[in-house]
């Protein structure tokens, strides 16, 4: 199972997550940079937060158009898993992978800290390893991760069972206390905090490994 790390300039989580699933996953991964035009053999992409390129204009607006996105979106569309976390989940809005858009927090002011979510829904390949209704502790870093969808778009999201994680309070300012969800498909995952920060109990928590292992279960099932 080979799993992948898009970088794009500003990038600062992609060695975090390359980490996690070399060194407690102990599987193959390789870095993307993000200017490349072909995709390898992968089982699973992860798109990392930490900022991107033209993040001043609008955040992922710039790093969509990345060549590497271009074969992202067809990977996706075949079924490809696809993991987008912090402004990953920025970029995945920004290429249409996923419904919705981001704003800056209610606040107007960045957040760093640990946060509790409530799991909604364990039927997908990110989440088959926690309980529905399960409370888990994983850290924000953002300054935009007021997620907004508009009334239509939320009932869909409610309809379809996409909305994966729930902010039990909300940092914000997040419609319905959205803090992760996934597309029609279930195939691909767009959440703000950042599980592969609290992947390992000397970070402070390890909910957040239960993401990429459940991948693994899925993976290994096909």
């Amino acid at each position: 199972m080979k799993f992948g790390v898009v970088v794009f300039p500003g990038s600062n989580c992609d060695h975090d997550c390359y980490d996690v699933v070399a060194d407690v996953l102990k599987q193959p991964v390789e870095f993307i940079w993000h200017k490349e035009t072909k995709l390898k053999e992968f089982d699973c992409i992860i798109i990392p937060g930490g900022f991107s390129y033209g993040d001043y204009l609008r955040c992922g607006a710039i790093a969509r158009f990345s060549p590497i996105m271009e074969e992202a979106i067809k990977y996706a569309n075949n079924g490809g898993l696809v993991i987008g976390i912090c402004n990953g989940f920025q970029v995945l809005l920004e290429a249409g992978l996923l419904p919705g858009a981001m704003m800056r927090n209610t606040s107007l002011h960045f957040i760093c800290k640990y946060v509790k979510l409530k799991v909604e829904n364990t039927d997908t390949p990110f989440s088959s390893q926690y309980k529905k209704g399960q409370v888990v502790r994983i850290p924000i870093a953002h300054n935009e991760g007021n997620y907004y969808i508009d009334e239509k778009g939320l009932a869909q999201l409610k309809k379809n069972n996409q909305i994966i994680f729930r902010y039990v309070t909300n940092p914000n300012g997040a419609v319905d206390d959205i803090a992760g969800i996934v597309n029609t498909n279930r195939n691909v995952l767009g959440m703000m905090p950042h599980p592969e920060r609290s992947s390992e109990l000397i970070l402070g928590s390890q909910d957040g490994v239960g993401i990429f292992k459940s991948v693994l279960d899925w993976l290994a099932t096909r």
